[in-house]
């Protein structure tokens, strides 16, 4: 019963706290009404998270559906995403990645049964607490789980491995709920080259992958360009008729040497294309300094493990590892650089073309200060209240520019018959 109130209650809040969306000038706040003001509009307005990676982590994990391990995902000490923090935060639905690691895509058969197996697991936990979550379809879905304070659990795919040479899988994995795919991961795949990798092995998509782009516009799954290489982004750019997202990548301005991340040359072209790119969390992905520093330490210690004839993963290296980390301890952005990440898109696109894609159990320990698991949605809201956004352009931050590119994919693949 809270958590079908909280819409009702936060709305009445924000009325009481006044609208700087509605035109006029908006009232001087303390600090405090501030604050209060964007956990208001955190509760009010639906909050989508485009890359959450909780069912990997549960996967790894061994999380299994008997009673005893029911409650991971309600409240746990564990990772970044519960139920409990995320509606504390006002998170509404967040997409659930169905992470493939690019090592399988050289074991036929291995991408797909990870795939199921992990889609087949969201759908047991909101089987599981039918009060608490249900999977989404569509943007109809998210609004309505909403109205009646029910979390939404849509799916997107994070590589498009378990496609593998067979065109007909999109439409199957529409059919089982995969609503976007990342077209590659941490290397080149059979679709398209990644970032990450320096093979170039396609020179963008592949010939096989400017079919599954035009498959996935004919079925209805959106297509994430996060992790693809900047050939293959403009190779989409060409193949697609309805808008892209990037459900997690950030903005390349402030990590200049990381092509994972999105060029302003890109992220302009993604506006042209009336898509949205939903920013990543993730320190080394906001702050080109903190991955410079990162990369060296890696270096470091790279050495002291080669020197000491030992690997990362051995088990006798553990306490080397403690101990280079004590002695180096990791550094983090802050939610005023997400903040600064988002500026530079509406600098460059428009406010209509920016989201959220925290990475959320996806980046390990490099969250920034003030966005360090999902009950922290309302920390970003205020950062951007004070820099002058409006209540309007915090909704459509939160959630209505990723649902009009959905309802768009939806309403082509529709026409399409």
């Amino acid at each position: 019963m809270l958590r079908y109130l909280l819409p009702v209650l936060a709305f009445s809040a924000l009325l009481s706290c006044g609208n700087s969306g509605t035109g006029g000038p908006a009232p001087e706040r303390s600090d405090v009404e501030l604050r209060a003001h964007a956990d208001s509009l955190a509760h009010a307005y639906l909050i989508i998270d485009g890359h959450v990676d909780l069912p990997y982590r549960l996967k790894v994990n061994n999380f299994r559906l008997e009673r005893e391990m029911l409650g991971i995902p309600i409240e746990t000490d564990e990772g970044d995403f519960d139920y409990v923090r995320a509606v504390e935060g006002g998170l509404d639905a967040p997409f659930m990645s169905i992470y493939i690691p690019s090592r399988l895509q050289d074991e036929p058969g291995q991408a797909p049964l990870l795939a199921d197996s992990l889609i087949e697991m969201v759908k047991g936990i909101a089987a599981a607490h039918p009060d608490k979550f249900r999977i989404a379809l569509s943007p109809d879905d998210l609004e309505r789980n909403f109205r009646e304070g029910v979390m939404s659990l849509p799916l997107g795919m994070e590589n498009g491995a378990p496609i593998e040479d067979q065109l007909a899988r999109v439409q199957d994995y529409h059919a089982k709920g995969i609503r976007y795919i990342t077209l590659t991961h941490a290397t080149d795949n059979l679709i398209s080259d990644s970032s990450y990798d320096t093979l170039n092995t396609h020179g963008g998509l592949s010939s096989f992958g400017e079919e599954v782009v035009r498959e996935m516009n004919r079925v209805g799954i959106m297509v994430d360009v996060s992790h693809i290489s900047d050939s293959a982004f403009w190779d989409v750019m060409e193949v697609t008729d309805v808008p892209v997202i990037a459900s997690h990548s950030s903005v390349r301005y402030f990590t200049p040497d990381f092509q994972r991340n999105m060029s302003d040359e890109m992220i302009e072209r993604l506006g042209e294309n009336d898509g949205v790119i939903q920013i990543n969390f993730g320190s080394t992905f906001l702050d080109g300094a903190l991955r410079e520093r990162q990369d060296s330490l890696r270096e470091v210690l790279s050495a002291q493990l080669v020197d000491a004839g030992m690997e990362y993963t051995d088990d006798a290296a553990q306490s080397l590892v403690d101990s280079f980390e004590q002695a180096n301890p990791t550094l983090y952005s802050d939610v005023e650089m997400v903040a600064d990440h988002i500026d530079r898109v509406v600098e460059l696109a428009g406010i209509d073309h920016v989201g959220l894609g925290s990475d959320f159990d996806g980046v390990g320990d490099s969250l920034p200060t003030g966005l360090k698991d999902v009950a922290d949605y309302p920390n970003l809201i205020y950062t951007l209240l004070k820099r002058g956004y409006s209540d309007e352009d915090i909704r459509k931050i939160c959630s209505d520019n990723v649902l009009r590119v959905w309802r768009a994919v939806e309403t082509a693949s529709s026409a399409r018959g």
